[in-house]
C-alpha cells in the first residue's frame, strides 16, 4: 500500500537527455534547482499522479552477475547513504540514460530526479528517488495586451496532467535490488525504459503471485470454463475463486481445487491449463504462497461479474454471495421460442 501524501522534494535536478542516433546532445544543469512552495506542490501532483492510478506493480532492480553491478542500483545506494550527493548522482543517472537514448524511435525530453522523505509505503515510512522523463511537448496559447487588442502567441511545453515515463525507488529491500514502481505512458519501445535503464525485473512477492493467479483464472473461466459449461458459471467460478482467496491468509492449491471447481472434471483440465499457460503469468512452478489482500480486492473491482444477453439485458452476479447466483437463478431452453432464458427467483425488488 502506497501513500505519497505527505511526502516532500527534498532534493531537485533537472537535465535534458538527446537522441545520440540524432547526433543531439545533453544538457547537465550545474546547480540543483530551487524549489518554491507553488512550484514544489505542482511537481508532486505531476510526479506522483500516475503513481495513485496506476496498479502498484512492483520490481526490483536486477543484474544477472550481481545486483552491485546494476548503474541504477549504484546510483541509489549512493544518493540513499548521501542525499547531499543527489545533484552530482543525477548527472550520472542522466548520462547513463542518454547512453541508451540511441534508438531512432526515442525522443528526447527533460530529466527529473528527486528525493522524497516521509513517503508511506506499507504502512511504514520511508525515503525514495523518483526519476522521471517528459517527452512529449503541446501546443497552448498565451494572450497578451497589444495596444487596443489582444493577440494569440502560440507556444510549446509539457502537460503537467500526464507524465511521460517515471519511476519511484524506495529505501527498502536493499539487499534485494529495493522495491521499483514505474510507469511508462509513451511504449513506444518498453525495453528502453524498464530493461536498458533501469534493469529491473518484477518482484516476485506476495502481491506478484496473487494477481497473477487471479489473472489466470480469470484466463481458465473465459478459454475453458465457459465453452465447456456456460456463462453463469464462468462468473460463478470466479465468484468462487476471488472469495477463496479474500477469505484466507495463505494460498494451498489443492485445497483451492477442491473447494473452487464444482465440476471433478475440471480440475485435469484445470492442471493442463497451468503446464500450457501458467509461464505467461510466472505460476507455472507456483501452489503455495502468502495472499496479499489489496490484491484480491483490486481483482475484485476489475472482474466482470455480469452475464449481457443478445436481448439486450444483463444479469449482474453478486461476487460477495455467489451462492445467491446458484439457489435463484435457472438457465432452461424453450422449445416453442427455440431461445435460451433465466428464471430468476426474488420475494421482493430492492429499493435504489
Amino acid at each position: 500500500m502506497l501513500n505519497l501524501y505527505s511526502a516532500q522534494i527534498e532534493h531537485l535536478s533537472l537535465h535534458r537527455v538527446g537522441n545520440k542516433s540524432r547526433n543531439e546532445s545533453m544538457f547537465l544543469s550545474e546547480s540543483p534547482y530551487t524549489l518554491n512552495d507553488e512550484i514544489s506542490a505542482l511537481l508532486k501532483e505531476f510526479f506522483f499522479k500516475p503513481f495513485r492510478e496506476k496498479e502498484e506493480n512492483y520490481f526490483r532492480l536486477w543484474n544477472d552477475v550481481d545486483v552491485a553491478f546494476n548503474e541504477i542500483y549504484k546510483a541509489a545506494t549512493t544518493i540513499f547513504q548521501d542525499p547531499a550527493r543527489t545533484h552530482k548522482v543525477s548527472k550520472q543517472i542522466t548520462a547513463h540514460l542518454f547512453e541508451q537514448s540511441n534508438h531512432p524511435h526515442i525522443k528526447n525530453g527533460e530529466v527529473y530526479i528527486a528525493y522524497f522523505s516521509d513517503v508511506i509505503i506499507d504502512n511504514e515510512k520511508a525515503n525514495a528517488i523518483g526519476i522521471f522523463k517528459s517527452e512529449l511537448k503541446h501546443d497552448f496559447l498565451e494572450f497578451e495586451e497589444q495596444s487596443q487588442n489582444l493577440e494569440i502567441l502560440v507556444r510549446q511545453g509539457i502537460n503537467v496532467n500526464k507524465l511521460d515515463k517515471g519511476c519511484l525507488i524506495f529505501n527498502i529491500e536493499k539487499e534485494n535490488g529495493y522495491k521499483v514502481l514505474s510507469v511508462d505512458s509513451n511504449r513506444y519501445d518498453a525495453k528502453y525504459w524498464l530493461e536498458h535503464f533501469l534493469g529491473v525485473e518484477p518482484l516476485t512477492d506476495e502481491n506478484f503471485y496473487t494477481k497473477n493467479y487471479l489473472k489466470f483464472c480469470q484466463g481458465f473461466a473465459k478459454d475453458v470454463v465457459l465453452p465447456a459449461e456456460d456463462k453463469q458459471q464462468e462468473v460463478l467460478f470466479m465468484n468462487r475463486a476471488v472469495n477463496h482467496f479474500a477469505k484466507n491468509d495463505a494460498f494451498e492449491e489443492s485445497s483451492f481445487l477442491n473447494e473452487v471447481i464444482e465440476n471433478p472434471e475440471l480440475i485435469p483440465e484445470f492442471k493442463h491449463y497451468k503446464v500450457e499457460k501458467g509461464p505467461k503469468y510466472s505460476i507455472e512452478d507456483v501452489s503455495n504462497f502468502d495472499i496479499a489482500n489489496k490484491a484480491v480486492s483490486d481483482a475484485r473491482k476489475k472482474i466482470k461479474n455480469v452475464i449481457n444477453l443478445d436481448t439486450n439485458i444483463q444479469i449482474k452476479m453478486d461476487f460477495i454471495n455467489p451462492e445467491s447466483a446458484e439457489k435463484f437463478v435457472e438457465k432452461g431452453w424453450d422449445e416453442e421460442r427455440q431461445m435460451y432464458y433465466y428464471l430468476v427467483y426474488f420475494n421482493k425488488e430492492q429499493k435504489g
